[in-house]
């Protein structure tokens, strides 16, 4: 049985990998580590309680005495790292913990791995060549986009906000440690996810959530920035492919080629409400355009070429199909 660390999981995407990649590979053991702030929700996995597999760990990935202990304890021979701070609009009122939890975090995380899974550079320990570190990161850390072109794995960094130069920079941690230790890592930039388990404070739960409510559905500035989506278990596939079968020290894109408008999203979403739980007007007429946030990117776009052509790795939602399964599992959610 192999011990797997994944850090993160009570979030958005790594609650929707853990039970995937728990029922696919019956010979992994998988620790998990959350700090649970506000982001982080125990329920979300829920369904992965009952299996002896499954191990929970409340807990600072900054904590190195922590990661050492569970190093040595479970025998990790793998990471797979999602632990972040994400939230765009918190990183400017607050950029600290970003630069904590984000650059800190997972200096602490690889620099165990190393020390761990390797005597010294390029030489790893009896057994242990195998091991690998998965770094999950992000499409915003290219910047922003004109309005033609695609963000490819060479395209030079440019982030924008202090969430994006926190994962910029943790990214360039990582490739250090590849380059100058030979350590065996990965890193996947994926763009906009959704799905079921997403947080409240997010751009898809947020309309979902004021149009049933009756609220204003509050949209940023013109509404006209543009993201490429992406539906969560889609990504976690992609994941789990590159963990396994990516070049080490290689980078790859995970897109949906799917680009919206943030105006396209909310009035798709209004439209599939209005047919599924109609009331006498549109909830088209709740939408309401706002202060645009500062250093708002125009837009994010993923070429996912790589993946694609060197793993075989396909989206199998389209965003189409991808936002009624969104949509009702947040309708359940609210018992509606």
């Amino acid at each position: 049985m192999k011990s797997i660390l994944l850090t993160g999981t009570a979030g958005f995407i790594g609650s929707n990998f853990v039970p995937y990649f728990l029922n696919k590979y019956k010979d992994y053991r998988l620790i998990n580590l959350d700090m649970l702030t506000y982001a982080g929700n125990l329920d979300n996995l829920s369904e992965c309680f009952d299996n002896d597999r499954f191990k929970f760990i409340k807990g600072d990935i900054c904590n190195r005495e922590l990661i050492e202990f569970i190093f040595k304890e479970y025998d990790i021979r793998g990471v797979i790292h999602f632990a972040a701070e994400s939230h765009v609009d918190n990183s400017i009122k607050n950029p600290s913990i970003f630069i904590q939890t984000n650059v800190n975090g997972t200096f602490t995380l690889v620099d165990v791995a190393y020390k761990y899974w390797m005597n010294r550079p390029f030489n790893y320990k009896n057994y242990y060549n195998d091991c690998r570190f998965h770094h999950i990161s992000t499409d915003e850390v290219y910047g922003t986009l004109g309005e033609t072109g695609l963000f490819t794995e060479t395209t030079p960094y440019a982030p924008n906000s202090p969430y994006s130069a926190s994962k910029a920079s943790s990214d360039m941690i990582i490739r250090a440690y590849v380059e100058t230790y030979g350590l065996n890592a990965v890193i996947t930039n994926c763009s906009n996810n959704y799905g079921p388990k997403q947080h409240d404070e997010k751009l898809i739960p947020t309309i979902i959530r004021n149009a049933l409510a009756g609220n204003p559905i509050p949209i940023y500035g013109d509404g006209k920035n543009i993201r490429d989506w992406l539906y969560v278990l889609d990504h976690c596939k992609g994941i789990d492919l590159v963990y396994h079968n990516g070049i080490k020290g290689n980078t790859y894109n995970i897109g949906g080629r799917n680009e919206r408008t943030n105006l396209e999203i909310v009035n798709r979403i209004c439209e599939i409400l209005d047919q599924k739980v109609p009331k006498s007007i549109s909830y088209k007429e709740q939408i309401t355009f706002v202060e645009d946030r500062a250093g708002h990117d125009r837009r994010y776009a993923i070429d996912a070429t790589k993946i694609e052509t060197r793993l075989g790795w396909r989206a199998d939602e389209n965003f189409d199909s991808g936002i009624i399964k969104t949509i009702d599992w947040y309708l359940a959610k609210y018992n509606i």
